[in-house]
């Protein structure tokens, strides 16, 4: 999966596959992490966040089930 970059204190970059309606994050640390049945606007969404480490615990942790990878 093509992750795009983000400019995060936590998270370094974010990808979507819309097929499978998964989300996959990498974090600055190097764990890397698919969050499963992700609509696709809350992938948008996190991209256009203005702090993508605080969108992702409000929006997507605790809320979709995950593995880490």
């Amino acid at each position: 999966m093509r992750r795009e970059h983000l400019d995060s204190s936590c998270v370094r970059s974010a990808g979507y596959d819309p097929a499978e309606g998964e989300l996959e994050v990498e974090f600055v640390g190097g764990s890397v992490y698919r969050y499963l049945a992700v609509p696709e606007p809350v992938y948008r969404a996190l991209l256009a966040a203005e702090s993508h480490g605080r969108y992702l615990n409000r929006e997507i942790k605790g809320r979709y089930g995950y593995r880490r990878i």
